[in-house]
């Protein structure tokens, strides 16, 4: 069975009431064991992949999660949309807990992540627009469908954790000008450009970090808000897959085109085997 859509979860999403069950794996990868067993779920005849990033009971800090095994396992499966949902801190008083961002931009402030499915080797991919724009307007245009309050464009600090930032940290976030702050979107969206896939975020609004000293961040009210998002994102993905072109060929399919600088005849062939489902086409 092919799969060309996939929904990573985050916080508080582990599973999607209202689909049938078609298949369960759980494989390993080179890159070794994804977060959890991947779940083929039928969502009005379209199959669609389901993976808990954190695993079921969030298992894993964003640090330890295995986003090069949980991307390969969905590469191998056909996946080429990756709809990614992800628990952030607001650094903007216009952008309030409850709300959906959809980013268009992000920077990367991780420092202990494999980020390249690649390393050693020299695979230069573009990255400038690290969001999918398509996938991105189709998640913005349903969410307001559902009566959320969606902001769409902005920028996405992620950072290390798994700690909160401090206050001098998250104000300088917002010198920068950046709307939220988070975990997990990297280096999943860096790998998902590298295998080729569109991947978009919705980043549901927990708080407002520490920045705002009149809204002091509370663990019991972010769980609050983590489980009210999660209904509402449940019925995002359920509206939001139908209306997918997932015949589209789209220029994030062709990330890798022009990428390989290492000369491809010293490329070991046990590498080749593992690049297989990423690169096979242009080697």
């Amino acid at each position: 069975m092919e799969v060309k859509v996939a929904v990573i979860g985050g916080s508080g999403l582990y599973e999607i009431p209202g689909m049938t069950l078609l298949d369960t794996i759980w494989r390993d990868t080179p890159f070794g064991k994804p977060s959890d067993a991947v779940t083929i779920l039928d969502l009005n005849g379209i199959p669609v992949a389901f993976l808990p990033r954190h695993g079921r009971g969030h298992r894993v800090n964003p640090t330890y999660v295995n986003s090069r095994a949980n991307l390969y396992l969905l590469k191998t499966l056909g996946v080429k949309f990756v709809i990614s949902i992800s628990a952030v801190g607001s650094l903007k008083e216009t952008i309030a807990p409850r709300d959906f961002l959809i980013p268009d931009q992000i920077i990367d402030r991780t420092k202990s992540r494999a980020n390249s499915f690649f390393d050693p080797y020299a695979v230069h991919v573009l990255f400038a627009e690290p969001f999918c724009s398509g996938l991105s307007d189709i998640l913005a245009e349903t969410g307001r469908e559902i009566g959320v309050t969606v902001h769409q464009g902005g920028t996405y600090v992620c950072m290390e954790g798994p700690l909160f930032s401090t206050r001098a940290e998250s104000e300088m976030h917002r010198s920068w000008g950046a709307s939220v702050i988070g975990m997990t979107a990297l280096p999943e969206a860096k790998l998902a450009r590298e295998a080729e896939m569109c991947y978009a975020t919705v980043a549901l609004v927990t708080d407002y970090d520490v920045w705002k000293q009149d809204d002091v961040v509370d663990i019991d009210q972010i769980l609050t808000n983590i489980r009210e998002n999660t209904d509402h994102v449940k019925e995002l993905v359920r509206r939001t897959v139908p209306k997918l072109n997932l015949d589209l060929d789209c220029e994030c399919h062709s990330a890798l085109k022009g990428a390989l600088i290492t000369d491809p005849s010293l490329i070991p062939e046990e590498t080749r085997q593992v690049w297989g489902p990423l690169m096979g086409k242009y080697l």
